[in-house]
């Protein structure tokens, strides 16, 4: 017989649209922060939300790389822009 919380660990190897892992993310920190969960429950809670910071990294970092690629210059050399922000001119 397999535990609950394995299926949760397993479901963590599967790769999560960026949104779906980020959401999954904020109601471990929830569950976590309420302090209900025995200790056993808290590490395989940490061990998922840990699986999921990394996973959420790992896009970011990917869709950054495609940032930086679509950006060149004029010579085709890439080209990195500053982030502009409208609303720190307000």
């Amino acid at each position: 017989m397999v535990p609950n919380n394995s299926k949760s660990v397993e479901k963590g190897k599967e790769s999560l649209p960026f949104e779906e892992a980020l959401k999954k993310l904020e109601t471990i920190v929830e569950s976590m922060e309420s302090g209900d969960l025995p200790l056993e429950a808290l590490l395989s809670r940490f061990e998922d939300g840990t699986r999921l910071v990394k996973q959420c990294q790992e896009k970011l970092e990917e869709a950054e790389l495609k940032i930086q690629k679509l950006e060149k210059n004029a010579a085709g050399e890439p080209a990195l822009k500053p982030f502009e922000n409208s609303n720190l001119d307000e």
